[in-house]
């Protein structure tokens, strides 16, 4: 039963731990293990349990894996034993996010994804209420409504500091975005703000807000929020994006110039590409004459062809935070996508830019170049597959991340007054 079997375990890094996509969830998992995010032996037996292509299991797998670990959490913290509670509670959030991953190709995943989610976020919500760190949850006030965030401070002194607000990509959990820049941030003396944007978790799947291609409004409310807090020296202010928040952050950044650094973990300047690549040419070309009733007929036909069931539940499940659904047409979907572009505005930016660029790239391929040649003044860095930094934000080389980026981060702000 198990996929990894002992004739391509060493060589799994550049063949693949799985045939499918699900091969790059397991690098991601793994990658969070130097933060206390995983424990190495829980993934890998997890994926040795599950029979291939069998995605329910997948997921029974993930959940029950989240369980235990939550179980253990729950009774560490009981005991008294608070280090223990917060690293079994922080685990099992990121199983139960590998689980949330999964639902799209669950038959029933709607049935799944708030019982699931609620899931994930009562393990985070318990590492919050454990860590060492100094953690306050917030509610950042927002046009009508308000952003459900978490600050975490170095201590509890009140002292003003350096302050470093993280942006999520489009499905990530909050769990994920700890492992993967916020403790790092916090070990070298900032504040880390983290938080739910529209469209983003508990905005999305519990309050039904989508995404908005505009970021500045989101933004800019965060940083009221932070420049009127007596512990964040707001001449040193820091954004830092992941994934499809490297479009976000630097859509913001083309109005919202109060932020003394960024860094986008990668770039993206087109999300529509990551969508229209994968459609058929002459299904697509339909779409691009304008003929959007051609372009929903055949899309509806490419999924309802033997082989197209789980591309029609991935197609629905990306739609939603955009406010689509097949119900209002393909084609209104890739509307709203299409207007996820950065061509236009990036240039404006004049914010100190540090932008990452991971080899084999599978997401926005040449994006990050993209928008390093848009944006003048910015770092590119480039992450090799020899120094274990392949695929989209280099899941297995995240202590070489943190070290280059925090490393210039540190120093491009390092001259600002308190």
């Amino acid at each position: 039963m198990s996929l990894l079997h002992p004739a391509s375990a060493a060589t799994a890094y550049s063949t693949g731990f799985l045939p499918d996509e699900r091969d790059y969830t397991v690098r991601s998992i793994l990658g969070k293990a130097s933060r206390a995010g995983s424990d190495i032996g829980e993934v890998l037996a997890t994926v040795a349990s599950v029979p291939e292509k069998d995605h329910q299991a997948w997921f029974d797998a993930w959940i029950a894996l989240g369980r235990r670990i939550h179980g253990i959490a729950d009774h560490s913290a009981a005991a008294g034993h608070r280090v223990s509670a917060a690293r079994a509670y922080l685990r099992a959030a990121n199983y139960f996010a590998v689980a949330m991953d999964g639902i799209d190709s669950l038959d029933d995943g709607e049935a799944e994804l708030l019982p699931t989610f609620r899931a994930h976020r009562a393990a985070w919500d318990g590492f919050v209420s454990t860590t060492p760190w100094d953690a306050e949850p917030v509610a950042i006030a927002y046009e009508d409504d308000s952003l459900p965030g978490y600050l975490f401070r170095p201590d509890a002194s009140g002292a003003p500091r350096p302050t470093l607000v993280l942006v999520n990509g489009s499905d990530s959990a909050l769990s994920g975005l700890w492992c993967g820049a916020a403790e790092g941030g916090l070990q070298r003396g900032y504040n880390v703000l983290l938080f739910d944007g529209p469209g983003q978790q508990s905005m999305l799947f519990e309050r039904k807000v989508p995404f908005r291609p505009d970021w500045a409004p989101v933004l800019t409310s965060v940083v009221d929020y932070l420049l009127a807090r007596s512990d964040v020296d707001g001449s040193r202010l820091a954004g830092y994006a992941i994934s499809q928040g490297g479009y976000w952050l630097p859509q913001a950044l083309a109005t919202e110039n109060r932020f003394a650094a960024a860094i986008a973990d990668g770039g993206v300047v087109d999300v529509g590409r990551s969508w229209t690549s994968n459609i058929p040419h002459p299904v697509l070309a339909a779409y691009l004459k304008g003929d959007t009733a051609k372009f929903d007929s055949e899309m509806k036909f490419g999924f309802e062809l033997p082989g197209g069931k789980k591309a029609a539940q991935t197609w629905a499940f990306r739609a939603r935070p955009y406010g689509g659904s097949t119900a209002g047409g393909y084609a209104a979907t890739l509307d709203e996508v299409l207007k996820y572009d950065l061509t236009g505005v990036a240039g404006k930016i004049t914010t100190p830019l540090y932008i990452t660029d991971s080899a084999d790239e599978q997401f926005f391929p040449g994006q990050s170049k993209e928008l390093a040649a848009l944006v003048a003044g910015s770092v590119l860095v480039e992450f090799t597959a020899e120094e274990g930094a392949r695929f989209h934000c280099q899941p297995t080389a995240r202590e070489l991340t943190e070290q280059r980026m925090y490393d210039w981060l540190d120093e491009t702000i390092a001259n600002r007054s308190t």
